[in-house]
């Protein structure tokens, strides 16, 4: 598949993915606000029926105590001057007002005859008889008036002056608030307090206002009259029951999330098998490259031997001898290269011969044998090995590859215009870490490249010369060994300026010696 094909299947699936997760998200924003406006909704509604109740519980009080009052007044105080068919009663009122009401009947303390309770009789014309009929309802009208005026008034001056124990007695807000909650389907633990308008506290239940995060609500008590109660209430639960409210869309947010996550794992091993792939392709065409010329010379070789006028010259057979014995070994050394692949999908260190080996000696014997490589090209290699305790454990073998893998690759690199020099340092740090540099003046890595040049098959741009071919599997061979070794290796490098690679290995203490194996 194509790359281009790939990065517009991940932006079409990223598109969605992300159109997906905001709609659910807004959707879960959506349920979240309309709970909380029918929560309080709810909350505000059941409140102002607890005013109410109040309200309706406070004029109760003021019906049952001011009829009493006033029936004693009508009693004692309102004079009835009976004329035979005619009484007149007053009411006064709190402010001393005065109203006179007439009553057309004549009081007599017989029940029976309709004439003498004040009802015309039968014999009066119709017209009379309307007329004292209105006049009796017209009187207790306003009887029934000046009573509930009185009532009226009663409420108006004195409800403010009782305690308001009285007027909002704690028990019977808390049990018709939780009443009416639980008839709309809150069944929820509330703190509650009741206070002035201006936020003072007159008293509160014992957990109210713990929590300054929790949702309050506000309710006037005795709305109607001039009062200066409030009741607030909050609900530590709150969020608690929003949140189980809207839980159910919590999982299809999860799974989609879960979804995207695979879809970008997934493309990216589409991503890292295609560049696997393209390495594994440019490993075969450099492997072919690398078998087939020392192939092909042997090849040309042999065929010259079979030749008389070769066979017939010492010095010619010496010389094809010498270059089938050049291009065998360095055709060896290209299948020792690749059987090195082994090495990456064996993690088991057991096949491995450790030893205790003087680093400096290794990294010196190396440097003799290189030096003569180095010097062909008209460069130099020098080394300062100063490390006092320079004893490790490691593959003697492999360790002795990786730094002459190390020195290979600084000449293979080399700047064409520039003879190589080599430097190769050693030093102990901490007393407990040995640090090898291997530096050269080469062509250099770049930045983008420095992360990358220890992976398998990967080779850098600036280095696939016509006259260098490779694997890419020479630094990750490295950085395998280095690691199985404990240590660890990094590269520094400057473009046309050279690189420099560092590795640190542990060093074995004369109190800690390492695993010999003899």
């Amino acid at each position: 598949m194509k790359k281009s094909i790939i990065w517009l299947l991940t932006i079409v699936m990223s598109l969605t993915f992300g159109a997906l997760l905001y709609f659910q998200l807004m959707y879960l924003e959506n349920m979240v606000e309309m709970r909380e406006a029918q929560f309080s909704e709810t909350v505000l509604r059941c409140m102002a029926a607890t005013s109410s109740f109040l309200e309706k519980k406070e004029t109760m009080h003021f019906l049952q105590e001011d009829v009493a009052i006033i029936e004693k007044s009508l009693l004692d105080d309102s004079p009835y001057a009976g004329n035979g068919d005619r009484f007149s009663y007053s009411i006064k009122s709190p402010d001393g007002t005065v109203t006179n009401y007439t009553f057309a009947a004549e009081v007599d303390n017989s029940k029976s005859d309709p004439a003498k309770m004040g009802f015309p009789s039968p014999t009066n014309n119709v017209e009379t008889r309307y007329r004292n009929m209105q006049e009796v309802i017209r009187s207790q009208y306003l009887y029934q008036k000046g009573l509930l005026n009185e009532v009226i008034l009663s409420i108006l001056r004195d409800s403010g002056k009782r305690p308001v124990f009285q007027r909002a007695d704690s028990t019977l807000i808390r049990n018709y608030l939780t009443s009416e909650l639980a008839n709309n389907g809150l069944n929820l633990p509330f703190e509650f307090a009741v206070t002035t308008t201006k936020d003072a506290i007159l008293y509160a239940s014992q957990g109210f206002g713990d929590n300054s995060s929790r949702g309050k609500f506000s309710q006037i008590l005795f709305p109607n009259t001039d009062s200066q109660l409030k009741l607030n209430v909050e609900f530590p639960s709150q969020k608690n029951y929003i949140f189980s409210s809207v839980r159910f869309i919590i999982p299809t947010l999860a799974f989609t999330l879960i979804l995207l996550v695979i879809f970008l794992y997934t493309i990216i091993l589409a991503f890292r098998q295609k560049k696997i792939t393209e390495m594994k392709t440019d490993f075969i065409n450099n492997m072919t490259h690398e078998l087939k010329t020392p192939i092909s010379t042997i090849s040309l070789a042999s065929q010259m031997l079979n030749d008389n006028s070769i066979q017939k010259s010492p010095s010619s057979l010496k010389h094809l001898s010498q270059v089938i014995a050049d291009e065998t070994k360095r055709l060896r050394f290209q299948v020792e290269k690749v059987l090195q692949m082994s090495v990456f999908d064996n993690s088991d260190s057991s096949a491995l011969k450790f030893t205790e080996v003087d680093a400096n000696k290794i990294v010196e014997n190396v440097v003799n044998t290189f030096k003569i490589k180095v010097e062909k090209f008209g460069g130099s290699i020098s080394s300062s090995l100063d490390a006092r305790n320079a004893m490790i454990s490691v593959d003697e073998m492999h360790f002795t590859n990786i730094i002459y893998n190390l020195l290979d690759n600084a000449v293979k690199y080399m700047r064409e215009d520039t003879e190589p020099h080599l430097n190769i340092t050693t030093r102990d740090i901490d007393s407990d870490r040995l640090e090898i540099r291997i530096s050269d003046n080469g062509i250099g890595i770049k930045k983008e490249d420095l992360k990358k040049i220890f992976e398998k098959f990967y080779r850098v741009s600036t280095g696939n010369r016509h006259d260098v071919k490779g694997f890419g599997l020479g630094l990750a061979y490295v950085k395998k060994m280095v690691t199985i070794f404990d240590g660890s290796i990094r590269a520094e490098s400057e473009l046309g300026k050279g690189s420099v690679f560092i590795i640190t290995l542990p060093l074995i203490s004369a109190d800690n010696p390492g695993d010999i194996d003899n």
